[in-house]
């Protein structure tokens, strides 16, 4: 059986795969994009899948009452069975940090706008600046690699052919512009009275982190080619 198209999991309409679906057909890899929120999907068939992608998404890994949460956690357990790699961005990397035994927790503050990471891969994993928008964090799973963290957050492991990163390499500065405004509320708790601009003010670092986010993609990717699997 051929190669099917890579599956990537978009969880909103605010939060799509952006800069991850430019990278893939740059490279020539076919992708296919499902919403995990507008509608019941049928479960995927993942043989023959290069990898699955999981994105951000409103939701914690803890919400498991919530159907498109669950959902999530058995398609990407069954993933880790079947040996279909996985890469998980922020609410995704929670999910696989999950399934494979780690914590998820609240972070002792979020980290909300661009963010320099400490990484032990500069070669795979770049220090950024990145953009982040998150107010939880996972603990690295018994067996995973640290590559990459801050003074507040894990930001990266892997495990055989799966990659997790909290921060986001996929989206840009009006995607998290958007997530400010949906945020309003929560951010004035917070004492942020203009969270756009934490994403505006770095727009300067837009460029360099497209190259980042590349090249975080093709390392992913080189982990994963050792694991792809297609139909006997």
């Amino acid at each position: 059986m051929s190669e099917r198209p890579a599956l990537i999991r978009q969880h909103g309409d605010t939060a799509p795969p952006a800069l991850l679906a430019e990278w893939a057909v740059d490279r020539g890899i076919e992708i296919e994009v499902q919403r995990t929120d507008v509608a019941a999907i049928p479960d995927p068939d993942l043989r023959g899948r290069p990898f699955v992608a999981s994105l951000g998404s409103k939701y914690s890994p803890a919400d498991r009452e919530v159907p498109a949460v669950a959902a999530e956690l058995s398609l990407i357990e069954r993933a880790v069975t079947e040996e279909v790699p996985v890469l998980g961005l922020c609410y995704g990397a929670q999910v696989l940090a999950a399934v494979l035994g780690g914590r998820i927790e609240a972070a002792p503050e979020p980290e909300l706008g661009w963010h320099r990471i400490d990484s032990r891969v500069p070669q795979d994993v770049p220090e950024g600046p990145w953009l982040q928008w998150h107010y939880l964090r996972f603990t690295l799973p018994p067996g995973a690699e640290e590559l990459a963290r801050s003074p507040r957050a894990l930001q990266a492991f892997a495990s055989g052919p799966h990659l997790a990163v909290q921060f986001h390499p996929e989206s840009t500065v009006e995607i998290v512009q958007g997530w400010a405004r949906k945020d309003r509320e929560r951010l004035t708790d917070l004492g942020v009275t203009d969270g756009e601009s934490l994403a505006a003010d770095g727009r300067g670092y837009a460029a360099a982190a497209r190259t980042a986010a590349f090249t975080l993609f093709d390392a992913f990717r080189r982990r994963a080619h050792h694991a792809e699997r297609s139909d006997p």
